[in-house]
């Protein structure tokens, strides 16, 4: 695999909307700044994502089950939370260009991009407000929420209750959120709407130390098995003026993006923060009682925080390679078969002779599986590289010798390397390769 190329960030950005990854949003009006949407291809690969990180932490496991709750909350939430006091970034404005920074990344009283005098630092929160109801006033003030978390505390019993469970146990759950950011950028790194995979581990204080480092391992390794190269994941812990409100100790899950180590996850121990404080704020008793040991307290909570779009995001800068093959250059999403978004490309050689027909019977017998894309435009050669473009880690050609004794060639996409396969025996092979 080669190094990435030095302008890999605009090859990307034009690659995603060339494939149909990821489009600007509302582009036919100029955009809208930093918000996207996710085409064809990338609504596949956000699927796929989701789906590895449900089944790692719900499906393969019996202490942990999910959740879905509402976007919109109650605003005592966000007073409980601590958000609507707290939820601030210092901003400063430029008076000549009017283009608004955050105050922590302009070094000195003059602006980066045009040199003109700043204002003094005032805070922004960054929740978004809206209304609910017919009338716009005060009381009917509610908040995009800007996390996914809260709606686990305030259905802490809900769950308890329902599903029966014990402490150690997880409740896991995906879903949008909202920060009203003040300086987003890097693509879809930092965006102002965004999905999280969040899960919120509910242990007995005094146990919370060693639950944090079995999830600090249990999250590492989730990036490895996407195929995530370990010399570009690191740990990285927060110091004391880095900690959070409500962290007794937190560690970020960093990759090193083109622009520098940044977070892909947090691991934090929030103690018994967040349970108190929603006690405190409902006049709701949320504490446990252990039935084998007698005992009743608040539990402290562990909690795992990933962004969908930022894990996929990292796929794609992971993923994108150029190599030269027959003197013209290939670009080539190096995406793990587990996530790509197509398993299989269906090619027949040539559209006749009974080609394309046998193809399309190959078609319909990988659909109920696996998604596959059908292809007979153009040289061969010229649809591998549009699939090799794509990420689609397997190419499927029927040629003559397919009529004669049904096998077909199976291309890898990363070795280029091909076999020939009975085409009974296709499903049973992509399922070894893509699990």
């Amino acid at each position: 695999m080669s190094n990435r190329p030095p302008d890999v960030m605009d090859k990307l950005v034009s690659l995603c909307k060339r494939r149909g990854f990821i489009f600007q949003s509302s582009e036919i009006y100029g955009g809208i700044t930093s918000c996207y949407d996710y085409g064809p291809l990338g609504v596949e690969l956000k699927k796929n994502i989701k789906e590895r990180w449900w089944k790692a932490m719900v499906q393969q496991r019996d202490d942990i089950v999910g959740l879905d709750a509402s976007i919109l909350m109650h605003p005592r939430v966000w007073e409980a939370s601590g958000h609507v006091e707290g939820f601030h970034d210092p901003m400063v404005d430029c008076k000549q260009c009017k283009k608004r920074f955050r105050a922590d990344e302009v070094e000195g009283p003059r602006c980066p991009e045009c040199g003109g005098k700043l204002t003094e630092a005032r805070q922004f929160n960054l929740m978004f407000k809206t209304h609910m109801g017919p009338v716009e006033e005060e009381a009917s003030i509610v908040y995009l929420r800007p996390e996914t978390a809260q709606g686990i505390y305030v259905n802490f019993l809900n769950v308890l209750n329902s599903s029966r469970k014990k402490i150690p146990f997880g409740i896991a759950q995906i879903g949008k959120a909202f920060r009203n950011e003040i300086t987003p950028g890097n693509f879809i790194f930092r965006t102002r709407e965004f999905e999280q995979m969040e899960m919120q581990y509910f242990v007995k204080p005094g146990t919370d130390g060693e639950w944090f480092e079995y999830w600090r391992e249990q999250r590492m390794q989730w990036y490895y098995e996407l195929g995530i190269r370990r010399e570009r994941l690191r740990f990285h812990e927060h110091g004391r003026d880095e900690l959070a409100h409500y962290a007794a100790r937190a560690f970020d899950i960093q990759y090193e993006f083109p622009f520098g180590w940044k977070e892909l996850e947090g691991i934090h121990n929030r103690t018994d923060f967040d349970l108190s404080r929603h006690q405190q704020y409902s006049g709701k008793d949320l504490t446990y009682f252990d039935d084998q040991t007698r005992e009743r307290y608040v539990p402290y909570i562990i909690e795992t925080s990933a962004g969908v779009d930022r894990t996929l995001f990292t796929c794609l800068v992971e993923a994108y390679d150029e190599d030269v093959v027959e003197g013209e250059l290939r670009v080539v999403l190096r995406l793990s078969p587990k996530v790509a978004p197509i398993k299989a490309g269906v090619f027949p050689l040539v559209k006749r002779d009974g080609m394309p027909e046998l193809a399309h019977k190959i078609v319909d017998m990988l659909r109920p599986h696996f998604m596959v894309f059908y292809d007979e435009s153009g040289a061969i050669g010229r649809r591998y590289r549009r699939q090799d473009e794509a990420g689609t880690p397997f190419g499927i050609t029927v040629d003559s010798q397919s009529l004669q004794d049904q096998t077909v060639t199976v291309r890898e996409r990363d070795s280029m390397r091909q076999e020939r396969v009975a085409i009974d025996r296709l499903v049973e092979l992509l399922r070894e390769r893509v699990a």
